[in-house]
């Protein structure tokens, strides 16, 4: 395989420049396992860091030896060297509510979080979550409590969904019937449906006959809130996606050596391409390597058939066996990685060798990261 250029993260690491770092990739790759191991890297080499893990499975807490995280973050450990390591993993509904807290008096406040709608919006509409990390990122880039934040994205496509959020949101927000809804209060603070009844009497009308006026009221309550709340908010999503492009900020994209993860390890060096994000280079973890790797799988099988054929040496013919296809798997790996660096001949590139067993501690975080290290 062609050698790409190699990815010196210890150097990313002890940048001080470096503010932001955001692991994406496909699902079931360790890309989890490689934000912690960076963080704990980072915090030991003097850094103070916080992990936020979008994915809302629990694999960040586990793969720290924690039973759980929540939205503020936590302290996971103090080295030698000034550096801390927190952790912390998104709650949307949450950081919604802190975002009304923040830009809303207390009676306002307690109006909108206790609105149904409201309540519906902050944990199941439909981009969210991406809303929220973009939310969460800027507030902890604005605290100025860290100097490193790494993020660790949702698996697959939807990892990168953050990018198009103050996109979408303006979409939203821009949307006819949103205006309509929002144009009283923008016009002297009169009721939004006041304003309706005016010029659409009957639509009015049937509605809250339909829906009821409790409905009604809620939905008016709802909307007055959009504007004052989601103005602010798109203003700042628009502020961290300048910062996610600015030269502080290094995007790792994470894969393993199968066809589907480098497939998807393509789309998102493309993607990362075209939003003008700056990429720092793969990681391809759970490669496989064999320590007698000059004796080819085609020899090792040869040798094993014979040691077979004549009845001897069994256990000998069954670990060239285990070796003949460990080469097999190898070879399979490489040829799946000469494909990315083909296509992509200029992204910088580590990889992390199989490990036995998954990760659930600091320590197997630690080997984790001197293999991304020195590899």
């Amino acid at each position: 395989m062609k050698k790409p250029p190699a990815l010196d993260l210890d150097a990313i690491l002890d940048d001080r420049g470096t503010r932001i770092i955001v692991c994406c990739g496909a699902g079931g790759v360790g890309k989890t396992t490689t934000a912690a191991a960076l963080g704990l890297r980072a915090a030991e080499r003097g850094r103070r860091v916080v992990v936020l893990t979008v994915d809302p499975a629990r694999r960040l807490a586990q793969s720290m030896g924690l039973t759980e995280l929540d939205n503020t973050p936590r302290l996971v450990s103090s080295p030698e060297g000034g550096g801390q390591l927190y952790a912390m993993m998104l709650d949307m509904k949450r950081t919604f509510d802190e975002i009304i807290e923040a830009h809303a008096d207390p009676e306002r406040a307690r109006q909108i979080l206790s609105n149904p709608f409201y309540q519906s919006l902050s944990s199941s509409f439909s981009g969210t979550q991406e809303y929220m990390a973009m939310e969460k990122l800027g507030q902890l880039r604005r605290s100025d409590e860290w100097d490193l934040i790494i993020v660790d994205t949702p698996p697959s496509r939807s990892a990168l969904d953050f990018l198009d959020a103050p996109e979408r949101l303006g979409r939203f927000l821009d949307g006819r019937f949103i205006r309509l809804l929002t144009a009283p209060a923008k016009a002297g603070g009169r009721s939004a449906f006041r304003l309706l009844n005016a010029g659409f009497g009957l639509m009015a009308g049937a509605m809250t006959k339909l829906l009821g006026a409790q409905v009604i009221k809620d939905l008016q309550t709802f909307v007055s809130a959009l504007d004052a709340v989601f103005g602010g908010f798109r203003q700042r999503a628009e502020m961290t996606y300048r910062l996610l492009q600015a030269p502080g900020t290094a995007f790792l994209v994470v894969a393993a050596p199968e066809r589907d993860a480098m497939r998807e390890a393509s789309y998102f060096v493309e993607r990362l391409a075209e939003e003008r994000m700056p990429l720092a280079g793969l990681v391809v973890n759970r490669v496989h390597v064999s320590p007698a790797a000059g004796l080819s799988a085609a020899r090792s099988a040869a040798a094993a058939e014979d040691l077979e054929s004549r009845g001897e040496h069994e256990l000998t013919a069954a670990v060239l066996r285990l070796h003949a296809g460990r080469m097999q798997l190898a070879a399979r790996e490489n040829r799946e990685q000469e494909h990315f660096v083909s296509a992509h001949p200029t992204v910088p590139v580590v990889q992390v060798r199989a490990m036995s067993e998954d990760v659930h501690d600091l320590a197997g975080l630690r080997q984790i990261g001197n293999l991304l290290a020195t590899a």
